[in-house]
């Protein structure tokens, strides 16, 4: 692993993004929409503000999965990838060149939808805005992680969307935002447990009650898997499409 290779394909990957409004508008503008989606469905604002916390940390990470995965396939489909790992670029130089240029991403991603949670639609937390705002960088990096790691699996664009209901419906369903996760069912509660959204809702649920709240074990949790993942990535990545 090379600093200097891994900057130089985070600053590739940026400067692509650059010259594609409609993959800057996915990934900045649609978690805002949805959550403004969210708040025009509650219009009460009491539901609003108890569901919202977590959606906020949901639709980030569902965003950059989708966009991650779909980038990163593509540059194996083209052969850009097979190219660059012929030159002194390693896997985990490109995988964490992609994490640091979509993590920068999700830093922007994740201050302005909370600043449009927060600030326009008025949602209200217990906690400390900024802990909601650094909740949900880590979530959206575990995003980027999940993506990264599904993308060695892909053969197509199609099969990347295949993932979804495989991968991340079953964490929306389980990580306590429609029932609390102490009140799952038999052996659901344990499959919980070892899905990383779960502690991302947890996390945010803390922030949206406690005025004080402890997230350092959930961020930590997040943390982990991501990391996990993108060493699973870079041990499962293949250099082109069959």
């Amino acid at each position: 692993m090379s600093p200097r290779i891994t900057i130089a394909t985070s600053a590739r990957v940026l400067m692509q993004l650059r010259h594609d409004p409609r993959t800057i508008a996915m990934l900045l503008v649609v978690p805002s929409l949805l959550m403004s989606l969210l708040w025009w469905i509650y219009d009460d604002g009491r539901m609003f503000d108890l569901i919202g916390p977590a959606l906020l940390a949901i639709f980030p990470f569902l965003v950059m999965f989708l966009v991650t995965s779909i980038a990163t396939l593509r540059e194996r489909t083209t052969g850009t990838l097979e190219r660059l790992l012929a030159m002194p670029t390693g896997k985990l130089d490109f995988l964490l060149g992609y994490a640091l240029a979509f993590g920068a991403v999700a830093l922007v991603q994740a201050t302005l939808t909370a600043t449009v949670a927060v600030g326009l639609l008025d949602m209200r937390a217990t906690g400390p805005t900024w802990i909601l705002v650094a909740v949900a960088v880590f979530d959206a990096l575990l995003g980027v992680a999940l993506g990264l790691f599904v993308s060695a699996f892909a053969a197509t664009e199609f099969q990347v969307v295949q993932f979804m209901p495989a991968l991340i419906l079953p964490q929306f369903l389980l990580c306590g935002l429609l029932v609390p996760r102490a009140e799952l069912p038999g052996i659901l509660e344990p499959i919980s447990d070892v899905l990383p959204l779960s502690y991302a809702v947890d996390a945010m649920l803390e922030v949206q009650a406690v005025a004080e709240p402890s997230v350092t074990g959930d961020v930590a949790v997040v943390v982990g898997f991501s990391l996990a993942l993108l060493a699973l990535g870079a041990a499962t990545l293949r250099r082109r499409t069959p």
